[in-house]
């Protein structure tokens, strides 16, 4: 029992109350039995919380993962999007560069700059009258026609070999 705390003047000591007698034992089991039942529903209903509040724990857990991993993946998808973007431009950079050099090639085709690279780079001379040699071929033909004759055999199935019986009966 909360005592009241209020100053004492006193120095008297505190007087005891007195103790109380048992009462009959029926009444005392009754009241163990009571207790008894009391503690075990607050002991029931003490567990329940307990799971409740373990559940409540379980599903927010559950609930921060799911979100976890759903902003990993966006995280991943927009990495493999700025890679994607990257990727594209250097393709575009890439592509004009083969389109300059296919024009530069275009304009530097022509005979007389190829003519010029070939004396400056390699040396090359236009070739000189001493330079050229003629050969006289006689005029035989040196290639000979085939004289075995090539037969070349159709493959045909029991199939077309009846057909063509009975096409040669009819005729």
């Amino acid at each position: 029992m909360a005592e009241k705390s209020y100053y004492q003047y006193e120095t008297s000591p505190r007087k005891l109350e007195p103790i109380k007698k048992p009462q009959k034992k029926s009444n005392n089991q009754n009241r163990t039995k009571k207790e008894k039942n009391k503690q075990e529903e607050k002991k029931i209903l003490g567990l329940s919380e307990t799971k409740k509040k373990i559940k409540m724990v379980c599903y927010l857990i559950i609930g921060f993962s799911v979100l976890f991993a759903i902003g990993y993946r966006n995280s991943q998808i927009n990495e493999a999007f700025t890679k994607k973007q990257s990727l594209e431009s250097e393709i575009s950079q890439i592509k004009k560069e083969n389109e300059q050099l296919e024009v530069n090639i275009q304009n530097n085709m022509n005979l007389s700059q190829i003519e010029a690279l070939a004396k400056e780079k390699l040396g090359m001379q236009k070739l000189t009258s001493r330079q050229t040699i003629y050969i006289d071929l006689p005029k035989k033909d040196y290639v000979e026609p085939g004289t075995e004759e090539v037969i070349i055999e159709d493959k045909s199935t029991i199939l077309d070999s009846i057909i063509a019986f009975f096409k040669n009966i009819i005729k």
